[in-house]
């Protein structure tokens, strides 16, 4: 072998350990298992097995449980680009499952589900930070119950599309798809028709501040271990601003939001999807 074939060689292997780093941290964010991820031709064939799925971890909290990190109000409809808040990584979560809260954290709780419960279809842009402090930009389209479809910028070639049951995460230039249940990934609290945080989860944290109310979910898994997801909405406009997934090896993956339309029709073939066809319909 020559000189300038084991270079090429060399070369190819480093794009492609790059590649399944950004798939893995993609993965992460939608999968939370939205979002270690790699793209193979027998993965596309058959969905992976539950124990398999990675979950990204939720941001951390401070003592109060509220996040810390710079805060600043994010508000929605052609805003600029905003500034995720990363939650501290030594955030204090209770670890018990049987945690309390007072009236005033259940309002706050019941404020989030009924926001989320009112949302039929949402449509806006995103900026997610990786575990490594990467930052990617978007766009993603939801459609309840069940359905979301999270596109990243070019040149990165991950496009993410859930159709109620299944969430496959796609990459366009190897021309692949792994899928994973959806039942199985923490984004289905933000794709339920109707949901009550406190009777239909494991709500581990409920905080707020003058900026954001949050609450965090906790989830265990046998198999898998156990994750996190923290939802942040606006203290005073009362809009989703972002959510934080955190998995079992406690890596977070922050993904912030705006731009939000509740009104945008969306056409019902951008959630659809196929085994045997890797392509996706027009944005």
């Amino acid at each position: 072998m020559t000189e300038n074939q084991k270079n090429r060689m060399a070369t190819r292997f480093a794009l492609s350990l790059k590649r399944v780093a950004f798939i893995r941290a993609a993965a992460a964010f939608a999968v939370a298992a939205c979002f270690g991820v790699v793209s193979t031709s027998a993965v596309a064939q058959a969905p992976i097995p539950p124990q398999s799925i990675p979950v990204p971890k939720a941001a951390p909290k401070g003592r109060d449980g509220a996040p810390d990190g710079p805060k600043g109000p994010m508000t929605t409809g052609a805003t600029p680009v905003p500034n995720p808040v990363i939650p501290d990584p030594h955030r204090n979560v209770p670890l018990s499952i049987f945690a309390t809260f007072d009236d005033k954290q259940k309002a706050q709780a019941a404020r989030i589900s009924s926001y989320l419960s009112s949302l039929q279809t949402l449509v806006g842009n995103f900026v997610q930070v990786g575990p490594d402090g990467s930052k990617t930009k978007g766009q993603f389209y939801i459609q309840k119950p069940g359905k979301v479809r999270f596109e990243y910028e070019a040149p990165n070639p991950i496009a993410i599309v859930a159709d109620g049951s299944m969430v496959a995460v796609r990459d366009r230039n190897l021309s692949t798809q792994d899928l994973y249940p959806l039942s199985q990934t923490p984004l289905r609290y933000l794709l339920s028709d109707r949901i009550d945080l406190m009777k239909d989860t494991n709500v581990v944290s409920v905080s707020a501040d003058d900026f954001f109310i949050s609450i965090t979910i906790e989830e265990r898994q046998l198999l898998t271990g156990t994750s996190r997801l923290m939802l942040m909405i606006g203290a005073k406009d009362g809009q989703l601003k972002q959510w934080t997934v955190t998995d079992p090896q406690g890596y977070d993956t922050t993904v912030a939001v705006y731009n939000l339309d509740t009104s945008r029709k969306i056409d019902p073939g951008m959630f659809k999807i196929d085994i045997t066809d890797h392509t996706f319909p027009p944005g």
